[in-house]
């Protein structure tokens, strides 16, 4: 089977994940995950919506704020890739702020294709 990808502007539902993030109010943004998705983010290995939710959540409260910036978007129908920099300001102004780069793999849920499964 070829995947083939299309750049596209980045969702709303996407958008609106991160704004939960950035905002720190982690609500209806994070909807977009299947009740029973997993998210594996370097070594952590979180299964079902409300674990993402409380662990990204218990992530951003370790003394920093965050701000996405979403730089591509490409969709390829079940799967689609998220490329952008995230700044991360500390909480104690005598530490730098920091621009990572992040690439996020989303595969959507196989019987509702607009929601997040893995």
């Amino acid at each position: 089977m070829q995947v083939v990808f299309t750049k596209k502007a980045p969702p709303q539902w996407l958008l609106d994940m991160w704004k939960e993030i950035d905002d720190k109010t982690f609500g209806q943004g994070f909807d977009c995950f299947a009740e029973d998705a997993v998210c594996n983010l370097g070594v952590a290995d979180w299964k079902g919506r409300e674990a993402i939710r409380a662990n990204l959540k218990a992530f951003i409260d370790t003394g920093f704020t965050a701000m996405h910036h979403v730089t591509e978007y490409w969709d390829a129908g079940s799967l689609k890739v998220f490329r952008g920099v995230v700044d991360m300001t500390p909480d104690d102004p005598s530490t730098t702020t920091v621009h990572p780069t992040m690439t996020h793999f989303f595969y959507m849920d196989e019987i509702d294709d607009t929601k997040v499964r893995h």
